[in-house]
């Protein structure tokens, strides 16, 4: 009964249009403090003194510090001027192939993956720039969006991932491995979504095709040298294990300041403080999401919610991989109506203890729990992406939605693969650390 009252007042909020903290929070805290909830001998004050506590637990961890500082590296750099650098880039790379400039958009998502760790800072970077420009190749205004979209969800798969940190916090999975992990899926959900650009430009003749020129690639890499930098520093950093996650995050800040004001010299000192700011408020409001989540999910496991979920699905005598379909299938409902963030906080605790029911490596459900949310990304109605894309081109949800459907069947199709083929998620991992 507690439960539903929790769920219910969760999607209920949500449903009023409250913000998505305060809608996972009030009703879990309303509920603990309200009458004949706990035993009667147990004082308010005290429960009160618990949900304090309950808040600050929930983000006094040295891991999440890497949340804001990926945040500020993200918006440094988008400021900086890589985004035409690395497109220009990418273009010389695969601008050959039908569909080549919208193909460079995936490849340069790609690169940009590996430095924010966010997928609208990725969507908000790279939109401003490829949207206008595959709309004067040709390409329609709606698609050119989804495909902007589409790579932004890659943001959140290639590492650094702030899910995924989000997720080694409440787990005790080694970040490190989840971020290895998660490399070769995000490869290919690429590959994925430039079959679909490439489908779509023969289908329908978008776009222009350049031949390949050495020249001109070598060019564009001189050019984007120092952005592409970036990826291979933080990346190269985290995976050999000489800096933990933290560390790489403070390194990405200061490199992406020496690249943005020194390099390119696109950024100026006088409009850094804002630049701050403005990151940090977006970090905040995931901070404070995991807070407020924490007390809710304090709520649901004195409930017992976990061993309830595991009982009733144990009682449905369904093979290993029936429980991780159902597991996927549900998560990508939840995906489409609950943020990312908020849904792995209130789901973590419940799902990670069915990894044995699922037969799956706990490193291994993080990456799809992390890809499966990722898709949500891409849908209505809290789809961030397909939001943001939709606001750069200034086109209406219900006709970017439309484009965007055939790279969701992508995603879902790589979904699938990356489920039951361990080896895709587990293999690099291995490779490195074990």
């Amino acid at each position: 009964m507690i439960v539903a009252l929790l769920f219910g007042g969760l999607f209920l909020l949500i449903a009023l249009g409250l913000p998505i903290a305060l809608a996972i929070g009030l009703p879990a805290i309303g509920l603990i403090l309200a009458p004949g909830v706990f035993p009667p001998g147990i004082d308010t004050a005290g429960l009160g003194q618990t949900i304090v506590q309950l808040l600050f637990a929930g983000v006094d961890s040295f891991d999440l510090l890497a949340v804001p500082l990926f945040m500020l590296a993200g918006s440094i750099m988008e400021r900086g001027g890589i985004s035409q650098q690395l497109i220009d880039f990418s273009d010389s790379l695969v601008g050959w192939v039908p569909g080549g400039l919208a193909c460079a958009v995936i490849v340069a998502s790609m690169f940009f993956a590996g430095i924010s760790g966010s997928a609208a800072a990725d969507t908000a970077a790279l939109g401003a720039v490829a949207i206008p420009a595959l709309v004067r190749q040709g390409y329609p205004p709606a698609f050119s969006a989804a495909l902007v979209a589409a790579g932004g969800a890659i943001g959140v798969i290639i590492p650094p991932s702030i899910p995924m940190i989000i997720y080694g916090f409440l787990t005790n999975v080694s970040i490190a491995e989840l971020f290895a992990g998660g490399m070769m899926v995000g490869l290919l959900f690429g590959v994925s979504f430039m079959s679909v650009a490439i489908w779509k430009a023969l289908r329908h003749g978008y776009g222009t095709r350049r031949p390949f020129s050495l020249r001109y690639a070598l060019s564009s890499l001189r050019q984007a040298i120092w952005s592409i930098g970036a990826p291979v520093i933080v990346l190269g950093g985290i995976l050999s294990g000489i800096v933990t996650v933290t560390e790489a995050a403070a390194l990405a800040v200061f490199y992406a300041l020496l690249v943005a004001i020194f390099v390119n010299r696109q950024l100026t000192w006088r409009e850094l403080p804002g630049l701050i700011v403005e990151s940090q408020v977006i970090a905040a409001t995931i901070l404070f999401i995991i807070a407020m989540a924490k007390v809710f999910t304090w709520l649901v496991a004195m409930q017992q919610t976990a061993q309830l979920v595991q009982g009733a699905i144990t009682s449905m005598a369904l093979p290993a991989w029936g429980v991780l379909l159902l597991v996927m299938i549900g998560l990508l409902v939840v995906g489409c109506v609950l943020e990312t963030t908020a849904a792995l906080i209130l789901l973590v605790p419940v799902l990670a203890p069915l990894t044995v029911l699922m037969g799956v490596d706990p490193m291994h459900f993080g990456v799809l729990m992390v890809v499966n949310l990722a898709i949500g990304m891409l849908t209505p109605p809290v789809g961030i992406c397909l939001f943001v894309a939709c606001g750069i081109a200034r086109l209406p949800l219900g006709v970017v939605g439309r484009a965007i459907l055939p790279f969701v069947a992508a995603a879902v199709a790589s979904l699938m693969v990356a489920s039951y083929w361990p080896p895709l998620t587990t293999w690099l991992p291995a490779l490195i650390y074990r």
